[in-house]
């Protein structure tokens, strides 16, 4: 199996090294220039998409370009005949993101919506800790993504402009992350929604030249440029089983680099997990002391173990998610199509965060609960 990687960021390098750690032959890599791309030495640059769509060593086509590029590469690579990863958001729209899961679905194609925290080893251990009732019934979820990448008014990325980015921004950056998260460990969805959203910083130092994620920029010229999207949400949570949640989200909590946060609150006990301490799961309990399981296959279940590659002690992370999403995509490549139940998100998972964006923007805008429906 072979595949071809479209974008040369941040997260592209992770997606080329991810693949070449399960013996994936990437192909070629296209850039937003040649230049960028060769100046990167991640695989053989591909002149074009369409030059990488052409190519019949390809079998899967990554997408890890700006999110409003998503929506008609994923076409274009589903007319193709390639099987896709997309990164999240699958589309800028939710009629965008519903089309393409039709699209993918007719096509018999594998597609994969890159939600890849959903296998640090420790989240698989707690959602099989809650399906086994471990924490008895579910009554309450809460916790926050919270960044500082953009605490300052020259932190700038194209995820700032509307027209690359959505018109949501932190909600559609990392709360789709969050949200995606915790139905997937508690087997829930979201059923309705009250959301709170506030631009705390209105006005940046824009770069008057093109700048990557993360990078430092303090020598180029700057010029104001007015800010619509949200970098602070809050959102309350209602579950189709009655359960609550409440989520914060910041891009500008300084001090928090990569804070994904959830706790898992039930009528038997406890759980709770934080992504910059991916390590640790810490188990709550009423009569006995509390808990804090350390990532060691020998102690988990088998849908943890089987997701977690080095013995207990030696530090796994970011990086080994990617690896592990993409075990599961491969999987289903080699076998010539998606399985009935897929084990990795899809889609359709895609398609409901973007259906989540809606009930957000709207409660946001009305000031009221709104019900999500598809």
């Amino acid at each position: 199996m072979r595949a071809g990687v479209v974008g040369t960021g941040f997260i592209g390098v992770v997606h080329v090294e991810a693949l070449r750690r399960l013996g994936i032959e990437v192909v070629g890599v296209v850039g937003s220039s040649p230049e960028r791309a060769q100046a990167k030495q991640l695989a053989p640059v591909i002149d074009g998409y369409e030059a990488l769509l052409a190519d019949d060593r390809i079998d899967v086509v990554h997408l890890t370009t700006p999110n409003h590029l998503h929506y008609d590469e994923v076409k274009q690579a589903l007319a193709a005949g390639k099987h896709v990863v997309c990164e999240k958001p699958l589309a800028l729209t939710s009629e965008q993101s519903g089309e393409l899961v039709e699209l993918a679905e007719r096509s018999g194609l594998v597609h994969c919506t890159n939600f890849n925290i959903r296998f640090y080893p420790q989240v698989q251990q707690a959602r099989a800790l809650v399906a086994d009732g471990a924490v008895g019934a579910v009554w309450n979820v809460h916790g926050g993504y919270l960044q500082d990448w953009l605490l300052l008014p020259t932190d700038w990325n194209w995820r700032l402009e509307p027209e690359k980015g959505g018109a949501l921004r932190a909600v559609a950056d990392i709360g789709s992350h969050w949200l995606d998260l915790i139905q997937f460990v508690i087997g829930r969805k979201v059923e309705s929604l009250l959301a709170d959203l506030a631009t705390t910083i209105r006005v940046r130092r824009r770069p008057t030249r093109e700048i990557e994620t993360f990078a430092s920029a303090d020598d180029v010229a700057r010029e104001d440029a007015p800010m619509t999207t949200e970098d602070l949400a809050h959102i309350l949570l209602r579950f189709d089983d009655g359960a609550r949640g409440s989520l914060v989200l910041s891009q500008v909590s300084a001090g928090r680099k990569n804070s994904l946060h959830f706790e898992v609150d039930g009528s038997g006990g406890s759980l709770a997990w934080d992504s910059e301490r991916n390590d640790e799961l810490w188990l709550g309990h009423r009569g006995k002391p509390n808990e804090l399981l350390l990532r060691d296959p020998s102690l988990f279940r088998p849908e943890a173990s089987a997701r977690t590659a080095l013995p207990a002690g030696h530090a796994e992370g970011f990086a080994e998610t990617f690896k592990e999403l993409y075990r599961t995509v491969y999987s289903a490549v080699a076998a010539g199509g998606p399985p009935e139940e897929p084990d990795y998100p899809t889609f359709a998972d895609g398609h409901w965060e973007n259906v989540l964006g809606d009930a957000v923007a709207l409660s946001n805008r009305e000031r009221r609960w709104v019900e999500v429906t598809t």
